[in-house]
């Protein structure tokens, strides 16, 4: 495996062996699998929109798919397996599509005409055919913009993803995903455009945080400073960690009279203050520091633990409880 898409990565230059994060070989391998697919199933995404073709279905579904591929959002290796089985036949589908609309169907071998393993092993394999590192002929400067770009793509999909749980899509922000994933085949561009496509991924980013905020205040309000208490008192106790306010608004309405009182973790400090959640009276205080310390603190935490969307550690097999939501969602 090599991977070195977070700041927490091995000496500074890659973990080579296990994630730092706690990733495993197997796992690093579906996710560049994953995003592998992804490329194909954009190929077909840039031609349909030459046609006028636009699937929310593929949209939503490509953010999640990359999603899950960033840092600390899932160690599940059967997980992997299903997505990058769906990306396939949301691509064959797509590709139907584009071939009854007159467009550019026949695309060259690859990421395009990839027909996955029907094994967990044969998968594995498959995907470590096809990682960051895997083209040596690439040229290194252009290759470190590609993953520039990559990066920067795994960002907006994940804040897409958010606003888009919130009701704030952009057609545009689909687009460019879907553009800067099928660009990563073209062997055409050159340094001048790849710099253009970074350049674009921050323009697209910003655009995005704005559709997350747009979300996440026209939902719960402004925030307004508030005061937090640190640490847990005696009672029953739910930890909400991660970044989604959609999952711990669940928590709240659920739990709410029933004698239990929620936490926030890590990045979810942020929520006591927007005003549509600081009305719930059991929403009580902030548990623990930063995300990468959950390790050791929550084993310590007097209650069930849920963590949304991502910034989670692999969970110890024991000690301690791991609650999930019914989603569709990392969780």
């Amino acid at each position: 495996m090599f991977c070195y898409q977070c700041e927490q990565t091995a000496k500074g230059v890659g973990c080579t062996t296990t994630g730092v994060c706690g990733k495993q070989p197997e796992v690093a391998a579906l996710q560049d699998l994953l995003i592998y697919t992804v490329e194909g199933l954009s190929v077909y995404a840039v031609e349909g929109r030459k046609l006028g073709i636009r699937d929310p279905e593929v949209n939503t579904f490509t953010c999640e798919a990359i999603f899950s591929t960033l840092t600390n959002v899932d160690f599940d290796p059967n997980r992997f397996v299903s997505l990058i089985h769906r990306c396939v036949e949301l691509r064959d589908r797509l590709r139907d599509q584009v071939r009854d609309g007159g467009g550019k169907a026949d695309q060259p071998e690859g990421p395009a005409t990839f027909q996955p393993e029907g094994s967990l092993e044969g998968l594995v394999k498959q995907g470590e055919g096809v990682g960051l590192k895997s083209d040596p002929d690439i040229d290194p400067d252009i290759q470190a913009l590609q993953h520039t770009v990559l990066f920067g793509v795994k960002g907006v999909a994940a804040y897409a993803d958010h606003a888009r749980i919130l009701g704030q899509e952009d057609e545009k922000v689909y687009a460019f995903i879907h553009e800067a994933m099928a660009a990563m085949l073209n062997r055409e561009l050159s340094l001048d455009d790849w710099i253009g496509l970074a350049l674009k991924c921050g323009e697209i980013n910003l655009r995005t945080m704005e559709l997350l905020d747009a979300a996440n205040t026209g939902t719960y309000g402004h925030p307004v400073p508030t005061s937090v208490p640190l640490g847990a008192k005696k009672g029953k106790a739910i930890l909400v960690s991660g970044h989604d306010l959609k999952d711990i608004e669940e928590i709240l309405k659920q739990s709410r009279g029933k004698g239990i009182y929620v936490y926030t973790h890590g990045e979810m400090l942020p929520t006591h203050g927007y005003p549509e959640l600081k009305k719930y009276e059991h929403f009580y205080g902030h548990y623990g520091t930063a995300w990468q310390n959950q390790g050791k603190e929550f084993a310590d935490f007097p209650g069930a633990i849920l963590m949304t969307t991502n910034c989670i550690q692999k969970p110890k097999a024991v000690s301690y409880t791991h609650l999930t939501l019914p989603t569709n969602r990392e969780v």
